[in-house]
């Protein structure tokens, strides 16, 4: 890990990571009609130039891709894992047969960076997306782009990640994940109406609460991956999903799947012999 450009993250520096992420563009007259039945949040509030934060579930209120959907006029751009790129162009480019609906896969047209503090890109045509933990920036793949502060290692940007609590397709969710199970209510409209999966998410927040969450734990020792979780008196509490020693709390800091029952903040459960307190995500600002 590189810890002098964590330090200077932490301290407010500037820094960027690069990753591989998908950009997915969708436009035509029947647009907002086709992904208002597709996803969880209300595309017809979504206004020019504003950005939302949704889910694409499948029939059972599962867990196909989380997406960053910005709105340029009659075009809506959707960025997403690069794990979930495919699934999610496949999964919207079935309905360019059905009607005024059309898609084009962007990600090869362009860079994609996590861009913490006051480094920007000084380039025409970027699509910035908002975060947590950091901006998303996308620049166009011949651009000779000029970033200001410190280039960030994979290593010390997973630390980042897990301490911001951003969850990862394939190691914190998966297609198992029913879509509350993910802790992000702003992603989920419970007025708009009728989409794919609808019925079972709205089951859920109607008639009571998820069985499960993520959410974040801290340790003063170190937690790993696959780590099983239990109450005080022994039963079965959930599992770490990711962990890293944040070197900012001096302290082991994970993303976990947790009952419901312990989710409140300052709950603590145990990992083995080793003691760990619940707490809400971000773990660390």
């Amino acid at each position: 890990m590189d810890i002098e450009a964590y330090n200077q993250i932490r301290s407010g520096g500037a820094g960027f990571h690069e990753q591989k992420r998908g950009v997915i563009a969708v436009w035509g007259m029947e647009a907002v009609q086709f992904l208002d039945g597709m996803i969880t949040n209300d595309m017809k509030t979504l206004e020019d130039g504003q950005q939302m934060l949704a889910a694409f579930p499948n029939a059972q209120g599962r867990l196909l891709a989380v997406v960053r959907v910005l709105r340029q006029g009659d075009r809506f751009l959707f960025e997403t894992e690069e794990a979930t790129r495919e699934k999610l162009f496949q999964n919207l480019f079935r309905f360019t047969y059905a009607g005024d609906f059309f898609v084009e896969d962007l990600s090869e047209k362009y860079r994609y960076f996590d861009v913490f503090g006051d480094s920007v890109f000084d380039v025409d045509g970027a699509l910035k997306f908002k975060g947590r933990g950091a901006e998303g920036w996308f620049v166009q793949i011949e651009t000779e782009n000029a970033l200001e502060g410190v280039a960030i290692d994979d290593e010390t940007f997973e630390t980042l990640r897990i301490e911001a609590g951003i969850p990862k397709f394939g190691i914190d969710m998966d297609e198992t994940t029913i879509v509350p199970e993910l802790g992000f209510p702003e992603m989920i409209s419970y007025t708009k109406g009728c989409y794919v999966g609808q019925e079972i998410i709205a089951r859920i927040h109607f008639r009571g609460h998820v069985a499960k969450q993520l959410t974040g734990l801290i340790s003063e020792e170190p937690l790993n991956a696959g780590d099983e979780l239990t109450s005080p008196d022994g039963k079965p509490a959930g599992r770490v999903t990711s962990a890293a020693i944040s070197p900012g709390l001096e302290k082991s800091v994970a993303i976990a799947l947790v009952r419901y029952d312990h989710l409140t903040p300052g709950t603590e459960l145990r990992s083995g012999d080793r003691r760990v307190e619940v707490t809400q995500l971000p773990s660390i600002e």
